[in-house]
């Protein structure tokens, strides 16, 4: 058994990592090292504090509450914690990271292949995404086993062409405001505490039919979730404290018209012409990962909560991803334009909430 718990929270840290690193955390960081330039530290730090430590304490606190958002958010109260929870969801999925994820795709892979059709693309990333999120009994193998390490690599080859390269001359920090709270600020828009909930949610109730399936009531799923916990948090920090200072190195040979071209400009900065298709294979699989596990954690609500398993699974996905698929069509400029002040109103409001139910826990039922 222990064996088994120690192998499946490498796995589950694996998912949670891919589940996380969508198109704002690879774009925010680079974001953060390129105008930090010599005071990266600091505003890594702030980084690091609403990107990292406050998604993964909602992880934790979610465990507290056997993953039921349902009970986490009616602290609240029941009403409001319902259309908070709706808010939220629908903010992370159709209208919010799932097209910003698609947009990302698209306009990384156009600056490389720039005949490609903005609708052709969106279509025919949102019927990959919808093959693979119906498949939610093997959403963790999928994503642990292979996206992952994949993603992993990938990432890891551009941290060290960017770190090893010849450094350009350092620039001065461009932001109006202390590094660390200009990090903690862009930290909001990688919305990760808000996936936190859901994210987690999934992952509990997925390890908990696997524990009911060795027989076991021994609440394992605990020790996996802390440990993933901690797995899926290191892998996170480590490339956004490599992405930043990458940025940061090469800040001043990086003239990009949107942030959005960001890393594949980088890239083919650093390590060449051919490293730009690397760059959009890693913005590809990072925006899959992430566009599979809301577009199922989505779908999955409006089924059970609004509709009553009244309508199948299949068809709520496929009425979200065409939403998604209208919302894509805008630039990724103009959707994290859209969610930016949202974000801001809502991010703190939503830590105090986490603080406060890991502080006084009510125990969920089950």
């Amino acid at each position: 058994m222990k064996k088994l718990i120690q192998s499946q929270a490498v796995s589950t840290g694996f998912a949670l990592f891919s589940m996380f690193f969508g198109a704002g955390n690879i774009i925010f960081p680079l974001i953060v090292g390129q105008k930090a330039a010599d005071q990266t530290f600091w505003a890594i730090l702030g980084l690091l504090l609403t990107a990292v430590v406050v998604p993964f304490a909602g992880v934790l606190a979610m465990v507290l509450y056997d993953g039921s958002y349902s009970k986490f958010f009616s602290r609240i109260g029941k009403l409001p914690g319902f259309i908070l929870t709706v808010i939220i969801l629908t903010l992370l999925g159709p209208i919010g990271s799932i097209p910003r994820c698609i947009a990302l795709s698209y306009s990384t892979i156009s600056a490389l292949i720039p005949a490609l059709s903005s609708t052709g693309f969106s279509a025919a990333a949102c019927l990959l995404i919808y093959l693979l999120s119906t498949r939610k009994k093997r959403l963790l193998s999928i994503l642990g086993n292979y996206l992952t390490p994949l993603l992993l690599i990938l990432l890891l080859g551009i941290i060290l062409k960017g770190l090893l390269a010849p450094a350009q001359t350092v620039l001065d920090p461009t932001m109006e405001i202390h590094p660390f709270w200009y990090g903690l600020k862009e930290g909001y828009n990688t919305m990760d505490l808000m996936a936190a909930f859901f994210f987690s949610s999934t992952i509990i109730s997925i390890l908990k039919v696997k524990e009911r399936s060795f027989n076991s009531q021994s609440h394992g799923y605990l020790k996996i979730m802390i440990k993933a916990s901690l797995i899926g948090g290191f892998l996170l920090a480590a490339v956004y404290i490599g992405f930043s200072y990458v940025a940061a190195f090469h800040a001043s040979n990086l003239p990009i018209k949107s942030d959005d071209q960001l890393l594949s400009i980088l890239a083919i900065k650093v390590a060449g012409p051919y490293a730009g298709y690397v760059a959009c294979a890693i913005i590809a699989l990072a925006c899959l990962t992430t566009a599979i596990a809301l577009s199922a954690v989505f779908a999955d609500f409006v089924q059970k909560e609004i509709f009553s398993y009244k309508i199948p699974y299949e068809k709520v996905l496929a009425a979200t991803l065409l939403v998604a698929f209208f919302v894509s069509t805008f630039e990724f400029t103009a959707i994290s334009a859209f969610l930016a002040p949202i974000l801001k109103i809502c991010y703190p409001g939503l830590i105090a909430l986490t603080v406060f139910n890991a502080a006084f826990p009510k125990k969920a039922t089950t």
